[in-house]
């Protein structure tokens, strides 16, 4: 059993029912794989001002994996996955607002 529960956005689980075989396979796992270790060496931590909440990305190629992580509930909370470029982070925003509203 994994150490933090993961939770997939409605919009984000369609988003990665969308893509092709092979990248959808190694998203779930990247993905999975965040349970036991939520801080990869290809993950960063994205700076946002008054955003209590860790928020990261995690870079697969030209996709990156947005979570945020909840450390006291051990929650992952994954609020996009998006292909780069052209994702410039633009949505980042919304997501975070909609992510604080739940």
């Amino acid at each position: 059993m994994s150490q933090y529960e993961i939770y997939i956005t409605p919009e984000t689980f369609q988003t990665i029912k969308k893509l092709p075989g092979n990248i959808k396979q190694r998203i779930k796992r990247e993905i999975k794989g965040l349970g036991d270790a939520p801080r990869p060496s290809s993950s960063k931590v994205l700076d946002i001002p008054d955003i209590e909440t860790e928020i990261r990305r995690l870079r697969l190629d030209n996709w990156r994996i947005i979570y945020a992580i909840a450390e006291t509930e051990k929650i992952i909370d994954i609020l996009a996955v998006r292909k780069r470029p052209p994702y410039d982070y633009e949505d980042l925003e919304e997501l975070l607002t909609d992510f604080e509203d739940d």
